[in-house]
Parts: C-alpha cells; sequence; structure tokens
C-alpha cells in the first residue's frame, strides 16, 4: 500500500514538508509506504509545466491508496500552489481518487490554520474520499522546520494522522479480500439555481 503525499508550499523542504515527513514516518511503522511530491515550482513556473506536474500527479493517483494534500498558510488560507494544483487534479483524476482516503495537512506561524484546513478538505469531500482525522485539527506551528519539531502537539498529531491513515487503509484492504463492494458513483441530476 501506498499514500501519496501533495506538498503544496512555496519551499520544498519547509515546515509542511516537515509535517508530512513525520506521517510518512508513523506510516513506515505501520507498514505503509509513501511518496512527497512536491508541486510548488510546477505551479509558479505554470503552463507546460504544470500540465506535466498534474498529468505525473494524475498516474500516481492512480497507483496509490490514500493521500495527504499539505500546505502551508499564505495571507489566512491555502497557498495558490496547492489549489491550482488540486483545482487541476480533481478535475482530471476524480475516478483516479474516489473512495481513496485522505487527509489534509497545514502548518503555519500562527494562525490562519483552521481556515486553510476547512479549504483543502473540500477537496476530498466533493469526490466521495474518506477522511481521515487525528487527535486534533492536523496543524503544525513554527517558522522553520527546526521549530515544528519543538512543536510537540503538533509531532503528536501528524503520527497519529499516520496511524489512523494506515489503519483505514488497512481496513479497506480487508474489506476488498472479504468482497465487500464499493458504492457506485453517486447518480442524480445536478441542481442549478438559475433555469
Amino acid at each position: 500500500m501506498k499514500v501519496l503525499m501533495i506538498n503544496g508550499s512555496r519551499r520544498e523542504k519547509g515546515c509542511t514538508y516537515t509535517a508530512l515527513t513525520i506521517v510518512a514516518d508513523a506510516l513506515k511503522e505501520e507498514g505503509i509506504d509513501s511518496e512527497i511530491v512536491f508541486v510548488g515550482k510546477a505551479a509558479m513556473d505554470g503552463g507546460s509545466a504544470l500540465n506535466d506536474c498534474v498529468k505525473s500527479l494524475k498516474m500516481k493517483a492512480a497507483e496509490a491508496d490514500g493521500f495527504v494534500f499539505g500546505a502551508p498558510v499564505y495571507y489566512a488560507a491555502p497557498t495558490g500552489e496547492i489549489q491550482m494544483v488540486l483545482d487541476r487534479l480533481f478535475g482530471v483524476a476524480s475516478n483516479e481518487m474516489r473512495l481513496k482516503p485522505a487527509a489534509v495537512v497545514t502548518s503555519a506561524r500562527r494562525a490562519g490554520t483552521t481556515s486553510t484546513l476547512d479549504v483543502l478538505a473540500k477537496y476530498p469531500t466533493i469526490n466521495e474520499m474518506p477522511v481521515v482525522s487525528s487527535s486534533y485539527w492536523t496543524m503544525v506551528h513554527g517558522s522553520k522546520p527546526e521549530d515544528v519539531l519543538k512543536d510537540e502537539e503538533g509531532v503528536g498529531i501528524m503520527k497519529q494522522l499516520g496511524k489512523n491513515m494506515a489503519w483505514l487503509l488497512k481496513c479497506i484492504d480487508a474489506a476488498d479480500k472479504a468482497g465487500i463492494k464499493k458504492s457506485e458513483a453517486a447518480e442524480y441530476n445536478k441542481t442549478n439555481f438559475v433555469r
């Protein structure tokens, strides 16, 4: 089993990466592989770099069993980079991600974390993806990666998030082996407010 983690920071090895690494280590302890993909540069470059990034993520999404979407707080919200990538990715790879568990992670110096988590959580919840939680909101605090490691509560939350993701992935695997069928994709008429 493998979890695909998307790092939507502008800094490849910053605080968000540090949080994702803690989750990855907890997954590894549970026998689950992971991969952290930095998308900040491709999103900033735009054009063909962004297109190539999204195509690559779509292929990785098809192979992944779960996801973690991470972003720092910039101006009380997630980065434009992560939103640009997730907007595009969910537009082209929703089938590849449907019913696979997802978690969201954010990092900040101080505030804006809950609003960022809210924005990030909307992507999996619109796509029938079970959202994995932890023992508190999935955030870490610090200005530098070494600060994040001093956030003892945040580190504990990230570790528990990894354990919870591993547990859910194992439950889904057991259900598949037991022949429990997944739900069919939703079919209904979508309501338009203007006709």
